[in-house]
């Protein structure tokens, strides 16, 4: 929520458990400190899952699961899948699951993240808002 960058995704033919520790996964090798951070997700069985719970307990996060109709709780990534649906998924028929995965990590990677400016971070983009934020100046401060 920070800087509204996408920071661990994974994608699998079916919504198990597996996809989201793997998810989970790819946040914390591109984070590394996570420690005391908090994951939050919607109520879905595959974040109450044993095997979730335990990935958390592994990295020492803790989770935060939305309430049931609070629309707010999970509001800033309903709207990254809105962009992720109009900017990739629906813009042509994907042939296979690797084809549409390779998509949607570029589309991440290199418009989301690198080329979409914000409103929300002062018209930066991911990236650079970060980059502004975690720079020693500030750190010092």
């Amino acid at each position: 929520v920070f800087s509204n960058r996408i920071v661990g995704y994974s994608i699998d033919a079916r919504m198990k458990s597996r996809l989201a520790v793997a998810a989970l996964d790819n946040a914390v090798a591109r984070r590394d400190h996570v420690a005391g951070c908090t994951l939050h997700s919607d109520r879905g069985s595959q974040f109450r899952s044993r095997k979730f719970v335990r990935a958390l307990d592994h990295h020492r996060m803790a989770g935060s699961i939305g309430r049931v109709g609070a629309a707010g709780d999970n509001a800033a990534m309903e709207s990254f899948f809105s962009l992720l649906q109009k900017n990739v998924l629906d813009r042509r028929t994907w042939a296979t699951r690797e084809e549409l995965r390779i998509a949607i990590v570029s589309w991440i990677e290199r418009t989301y993240h690198r080329r979409r400016r914000q409103a929300t971070l002062g018209r930066l983009t991911p990236v650079e808002f970060e980059t502004v934020m975690t720079t020693p100046a500030l750190q010092a401060a």
